[in-house]
């Protein structure tokens, strides 16, 4: 079967390259072995302009914030789902320390830190003695929702197949490549960590990092907001259901749940919530973040056929969408990738033989 590109990962990267590619007309096929680990099915969907216990505005913010709101609106619509919406942060202030840290960050006009007007309105809810702020607006990409709805889109138009990428059925040549029954004129690795193993990639500085989140069931909490202490308190799509987490582990042995973060996060809530709370899901899983803590994206500087879209860590919710219409252009028009992402900067140690 002859196609323009042929994509590897249905992830936020893989469903966005596709989305984008097909918009301007390109034929594309989409392989993916639903990996129920896959970072973009553990993660909350959090699109947080700020970032870490000193509140520093995330890269890029400005470009991609309002990029992210219009990209899940417009993949919403043609679903008929609702992929994103705006639940701003309560952020509780664990102590004094954190508590002036955001007084000061708002002293500079920071414009996505404010205070909260009605600091009483959530005694009822939670224990906290140092008040509250909130960090608007924030997003919540609704992937439990999209991901799904994308993929039962493209095997309605047999553009997936539901199988294992094997890297040795995959051959080069000159006018592009081809695998198994498809040939392409390129090949684009959207996999997240099984980039790791790629030969053609696995010179790159990834480093992997470990997070987990439990799934529980609290009863009248309000789920207008997403609730931060510690620990970020997420309204899910079924009524009741919370994401909590999550933990950012470089060092580990094993990439499965851990007894140690769940009884950490259930004292947490324990001192935290006035409610009761169920433990129904525990996840873990593998983010494909880096040691600069910036994607890579773009045509491998030697391999020309071959182009990756990885590396977006814990921002890939709002990274995926924008990088994946930035490399869309770039296919499409030859339009440049931003510096800091494009993986041409790598090309020294992709050169090696």
């Amino acid at each position: 079967m002859q196609i323009d590109y042929l994509l590897i990962g249905q992830g936020v990267c893989g469903t966005f390259l596709s989305h984008y590619l097909l918009k301007e007309g390109k034929t594309v096929h989409v392989i993916d072995d639903h990996a129920p680990t896959s970072p973009s099915r553990l993660a909350a969907g959090i699109i947080n302009p700020v970032t870490g216990r000193r509140l520093v505005t995330v890269w890029m913010v400005d470009e991609v914030l309002p990029h992210a709101w219009q990209a899940y609106q417009e993949i919403g619509h043609q679903l008929n789902i609702t992929a994103i919406s705006q639940r701003n942060v309560i952020d509780f202030f664990p102590d004094p320390f954190m508590q002036d840290s955001f007084l000061k960050k708002m002293e500079t006009g920071d414009k996505y830190v404010h205070s909260y007007p009605d600091q009483n309105r959530f005694n009822a809810h939670f224990n906290f003695e140092f008040g509250c702020g909130e960090i608007r607006p924030v997003y919540t990409a609704h992937l439990e929702t999209l991901l799904p709805a994308w993929r039962n889109y493209l095997k309605k138009e047999n553009l997936l197949t539901e199988d294992r990428f094997e890297l040795e059925h995959l051959q080069l040549h000159e006018e592009g490549i081809t695998y198994k029954n498809w040939t392409a004129q390129k090949i684009i690795f959207c996999d997240g960590t099984s980039s790791f193993t790629n030969p053609y990639f696995a010179a790159l500085p990834f480093a992997p990092n470990k997070g987990e989140a439990l799934v529980v069931k609290i009863d009248h909490l309000p789920a207008d907001h997403i609730y931060k202490k510690s620990m970020m308190l997420v309204p899910l799509a079924e009524p009741g259901l919370f994401w909590v987490g999550a933990s950012y582990v470089w060092d580990f042995d094993d990439p499965g749940p851990t007894v140690a973060f769940r009884e950490k996060t259930e004292q947490v809530l324990r001192g935290w919530l006035k409610h009761p709370f169920e433990v129904i899901e525990h996840r873990s899983g593998m983010r494909p973040a880096t040691l600069e803590r910036r994607p890579f994206v773009g045509l491998h500087p030697v391999q020309q056929q071959i182009g990756i879209l990885n590396g977006m860590g814990t921002k890939g919710c709002s990274l995926g969408p924008f990088f994946a219409h930035q490399l869309t252009d770039h296919l499409v028009y030859g339009s440049p990738i931003a510096p800091d992402a494009d993986v041409k900067r790598f090309t020294r140690i992709l050169s090696k033989k």
